[in-house]
């Protein structure tokens, strides 16, 4: 699907914001979005004004309302390719039976938070 496509698609329909991020990063999902045959638009959020501000622009991409499950997947798969990429996490990586902690999304350490912290590295998580 093309920008002029989806455009076309969207422009009667209900659009709701899913993604606020950078520019270079919107661009990117949306890329991924068009690929999948996802309608998407990318939408400038206002930025903070005033004396002494200098919040960088935001983007919100924008999809159909039933669309927000197919964009999910697309996040949670970039997420995971990037955890790929670092090494941080095995992929795929999910609590195991005997442990009932989550692990870290940082170090992978399964355990009981410290003080809301991980314990194998110091991510404060609560």
């Amino acid at each position: 699907m093309t920008k002029d496509e989806a455009l076309k698609e969207l422009a009667d329909a209900e659009v709701v914001p899913c993604v606020s991020a950078g520019i270079a990063d919107a661009k990117e999902i949306l890329e991924a979005c068009l690929s999948a045959d996802i309608p998407a638009i990318l939408d400038r959020q206002d930025s903070c004004q005033g004396h002494g501000h200098s919040c960088a622009v935001r983007i919100d991409l924008c999809v159909r309302p039933e669309d927000l499950a197919k964009v999910m997947a697309i996040m949670h798969e970039r997420w995971q390719l990037l955890l790929d990429q670092e090494g941080t996490l095995p992929s795929h990586t999910a609590p195991s039976a005997e442990c009932e902690e989550p692990p870290c999304p940082a170090c992978g350490t399964a355990a009981p938070l410290q003080e809301g912290a991980c314990t194998g590295c110091g991510l404060q998580l609560e």
